[in-house]
Order: structure tokens, then sequence, then C-alpha cells
């Protein structure tokens, strides 16, 4: 549910980013979209925190994604530092989805079994 909410508290700065064209004087695009699939996304963990089980493949996505986030900004810093130059986001950014993603990955809820020789049913068909 934290990580849903830190999520989702990115749409505030969204709505501020492209309320202020903040997003103009740095030419960067790439911010408000970056903060709107997140901000999607902790929707969808908000969503999942009532029944973890059956949206075990979102909570997966938002542990592999946090983590994919993580790498990406480590191989950036690496490439700044060798360029002599620093990234100012690096490197509690880093560290706070790591941890992210590895919190989710850890609180995943186990696969559930599908009933053994269990039939798949049909849709009914309504009788008239």
């Amino acid at each position: 549910m934290l990580v849903g909410l830190f999520y989702c508290f990115w749409g505030y700065l969204l709505f501020d980013n492209l309320w202020h064209s903040r997003w103009l004087s740095g030419h960067s695009d790439v911010m408000p979209m970056f903060l709107s699939l997140n901000t999607a996304l902790g929707v969808c963990l908000l969503v999942a925190v009532n029944q973890p089980a059956k949206h075990r493949l979102m909570i997966a996505y938002g542990a592999w994604s946090s983590l994919a986030h993580g790498f990406t900004m480590t191989i950036m810093s690496a490439q700044a530092v060798a360029h002599g130059m620093h990234r100012k986001d690096s490197p509690q950014d880093i560290v706070i989805f790591g941890v992210i993603g590895v919190t989710l990955l850890a609180l995943l809820p186990a696969k559930q079994p599908s009933p053994a020789g269990a039939p798949i049913s049909e849709p009914r068909v309504a009788e008239r």
C-alpha cells in the first residue's frame, strides 16, 4: 500500500509539472511521461492491496519496473561519472527504487495452484 501511495503522489508532481509548463523550460518531456506511468502504476497497486493473490502480476510488474528503473539509473550514473559529470538524483534514487523492487518481490503472494484435473468451464448460454 505504501508503494502505491508513493507512486500516486507522483500524480501531484505530474499535475504541477504540466500546470506550470515546467517541462518546457528544461526541454524535458520525459519527466511528465515518466510521472504519468508511475501514477497509473500506483493506482493499480492500491487496487491490488485488497486481493494481492488475484493481482499478483500487477505487483510483480511494480517490482520489476522499479528494479529496471534503478538499474537504468545505475548505468546512467556510471556513464556520467566516466564523462566527468554527476547526476543530481544519484545514488539515493537508485537505492529507493532498488528497495521498492526487492520489497515488492519479497511481499509477492505465492502463486495459487489450479485445482488438478478441474475442467475448464465454458461460458453459459442464456436459456429462453
